[in-house]
C-alpha cells in the first residue's frame, strides 16, 4: 500500500501540473490564460482570464501538496473544489471526456477525495513531520466538505452570470 499511495499521489500531481501549465503557460496543447479565460467566460466564469489563472494556480498548489504529501488534506480540498467547479461547467456535455464532458475533472476530484480519506501514506512529508492526518480521524471528510463549500462560491457567481445572460440583463 505504501508504494501504491506514493505512485497515486505522484500520478495525480503530474496530471494536475500538466493541466495547470496548459492554463498558465499554454504548454501541452493548452491555450494559456487568454484562451482558457475565453472558455471560462463562455462557461459563465467572469472575469475569465483572472479565474483561469486562479484555477491554474490552485491546480499547482493542490498538486504540489498531494505530490509531496505535505498538508495533504488542504491540497485535497483545493483539488476537490477546483475539480467540482470544472465538472459542473463541463457536465452539460455529459460524462465522457470524448464529448467534452466532466469525466476528467470528476476523476481527478474523486482521487483527491479518496486520498483525503486514506491519507498520504508513510512516504510523505506529512508522515516525516508527524502531522496528524491519520485515516479515520475526520480529515478526509473535512477536506471533502471544505472543497465542496469552496466550489459553491464560483458556482454561485457563475449561476448569476448565466441567469443574467438568459434574461438579457447585466
Amino acid at each position: 500500500m505504501t508504494v501504491g499511495l506514493l505512485l497515486l499521489r505522484i500520478l495525480l500531481a503530474g496530471l494536475l501540473f500538466g493541466h495547470a501549465l496548459q492554463k498558465l503557460r499554454g504548454w501541452f496543447g493548452g491555450t494559456g490564460p487568454a484562451g482558457t479565460g475565453a472558455v471560462f467566460e463562455r462557461w459563465g466564469f467572469v472575469p475569465g482570464t483572472r479565474l483561469a489563472v486562479t484555477a491554474g494556480l490552485a491546480e499547482l498548489a493542490g498538486g504540489a501538496s498531494i505530490g509531496t504529501g505535505l498538508l495533504t488534506p488542504g491540497g485535497c480540498a483545493v483539488v476537490v473544489g477546483n475539480m467540482t467547479v470544472a465538472a459542473v461547467a463541463t457536465s452539460p456535455q455529459g460524462f465522457w471526456a470524448q464529448r467534452g464532458g466532466c469525466e476528467v475533472p470528476f476523476c481527478y476530484g474523486a482521487v483527491a477525495a479518496v486520498l483525503g480519506f486514506t491519507g498520504p501514506g508513510p512516504w510523505s512529508l506529512d508522515a516525516a513531520l508527524a502531522l496528524p492526518w491519520a485515516p479515520g480521524t475526520g480529515w478526509g471528510a473535512a477536506a471533502l466538505a471544505a472543497g465542496l463549500l469552496a466550489a459553491a462560491v464560483p458556482l454561485a457567481a457563475r449561476a448569476r452570470v448565466l441567469r443574467a445572460r438568459r434574461t438579457g440583463s447585466s
